[in-house]
């Protein structure tokens, strides 16, 4: 079983940054790919950002390229999403998650593909 807490969410101003960390716990090495995932009001859950942590190949939703960023440090089973120039539009819960899958660049299409999830932490950005 894996455990993933997230944290790091909050309110901030358009233009402003965050850092998201999601702290894994337990079998970790049967999970190849990571990921942050948002759901905004009245929207479906979406793909931020994955990485394969294995190798550390990272791929990025269009809409939050160049903006978004994220890594991980594999001594401490952590996982960080660095969000800046945010916009309102990025207003929404997010999420962490993990899978057994290798196919970190397609999960990033397909959220149903993760098999651990996160309890979500909320980030709210006021124009």
């Amino acid at each position: 079983q894996v455990q993933l807490v997230e944290s790091g969410g909050g309110s901030v101003q358009a233009g402003g940054s965050l850092r998201l960390s999601c702290a894994a716990y337990g079998n970790m090495w049967s999970t190849y790919c990571m990921g942050w995932f948002r759901q905004g009001p009245g929207k479906e859950r979406e793909g931020v950002a994955t990485i394969y942590t294995r190798a550390g190949i990272t791929y990025h939703a269009d809409s939050v390229k160049g903006r978004f960023t994220i890594s991980q440090d594999n001594a401490k089973n952590t996982v960080y999403l660095q969000m800046n120039s945010l916009k309102p539009e990025d207003t929404a819960m997010y999420f962490c998650a993990a899978a057994r899958s290798i196919y970190c660049y397609t999960l990033l299409g397909n959220p149903d593909g993760m098999d651990y999830w996160g309890q979500g932490t909320q980030v709210t950005v006021s124009s």
